[in-house]
């Protein structure tokens, strides 16, 4: 995306500025939910925003092609162009996002054959603060489901990226707690930081999970195993021990917002996320996870894997330079 040195080094200063936080919702009138818009008008409910909308067309043939369509074609376009603002401004109004909240700019309708690559350059022209995009049109009410799209920019975008479940319910004050999960025994301090940040620049507690699949050393298929006690004491120790530490670095560093801790661990993710209670005003946030030698890789597997079984926003932080 940009080469440039973004506005704000971390997530918590973007929305700590002076200046409204810029949100870019990735959205096509033709998709079969608004749920990325939902999630703007639920953000700018929790604080101040710029709200902007990028629609892309996906052109089946190459570039060369489209200067032979000549006037007939930028005709076309202008057209289209007009036609999702128009829809853009509706739906906008719909989720109760004020004016006030919207771009100058609103509405930006992009060509071109790849939509990663159209939402990125849009996210870079903004300059946007966090790119919102909805479920796919196949994910389950209430659970989350990225398409090819999100997943490539999951793995490249330098600005978070908030991804929405289909139908989601979403609190009427916004969001009210914020939770940092943790996957593994890999955790990014820094997006623990700029979380916590957040929670105390909206006012809102703040809940750190510690996720796992498999429960306290459980099978997968059969039940005929029998860990030893200690064993099974070990986990749970070594995890509370690691709650433990991520809290009090939290309430050393930021003392005036509420801490606690969880441990969502149960037979495979969707286990591991139904031994939580989640409320309609939570915000899930992961940071990141780098694999191998590519360093704009942010999103491991793990958390891929467990994407489709969550039933919030969640946000994922790109790792700081």
């Amino acid at each position: 995306m940009a080469t440039s040195e973004p506005r704000h080094q971390t997530l918590a200063g973007a929305f700590s500025a002076q200046h409204p936080a810029r949100v870019l919702v990735a959205w096509s009138p033709s998709a079969t939910g608004t749920e990325a818009i939902a999630s703007a008008a639920w953000l700018a409910r929790t604080t101040d925003v710029e709200v902007q909308c990028v629609t892309t067309f996906l052109r089946p043939w190459p570039s060369p092609s489209v200067s032979k369509l000549g006037s007939k074609y930028k005709k076309w376009f202008k057209k289209e162009a007009a036609a999702c603002e128009r829809a853009v401004r509706k739906e906008f109004s719909a989720a109760g996002i004020e004016e006030s909240h919207w771009a100058s700019k609103v509405s930006i309708f992009a060509d071109g054959t790849n939509e990663a690559s159209l939402i990125a350059q849009a996210a870079e022209d903004f300059d946007a603060d966090i790119v919102l995009l909805g479920s796919g049109a196949a994910a389950s009410k209430g659970r989350l489901l990225a398409g090819s799209t999100a997943d490539a920019l999951l793995h490249t975008s330098p600005v978070p990226v908030g991804l929405v479940p289909r139908a989601p319910k979403l609190s009427k004050r916004g969001i009210t707690r914020l939770n940092f999960g943790i996957i593994g025994d890999d955790i990014d301090d820094a997006a623990l930081r700029s979380t916590a940040h957040l929670a105390e620049i909206w006012g809102v507690p703040l809940r750190i999970l510690a996720l796992s699949p498999s429960g306290f050393g459980e099978p997968p298929i059969s039940e005929s195993l029998e860990l030893p006690s200690d064993i099974t004491l070990e986990w749970r120790e070594k995890t509370l021990a690691v709650l433990d530490r991520c809290r009090d670095q939290v309430s050393r560093e930021i003392p005036n917002i509420e801490v606690t801790t969880e441990i969502g661990s149960g037979r495979g993710w969707a286990g591991a996320l139904d031994a939580l209670k989640w409320k309609k005003g939570d915000l899930l946030c992961l940071g990141s996870s780098p694999m191998g030698a590519f360093e704009r890789v942010f999103i491991g597997s793990q958390a891929t894997e467990m994407l489709p079984f969550v039933s919030v926003p969640v946000w994922m932080i790109p790792k700081s330079k």
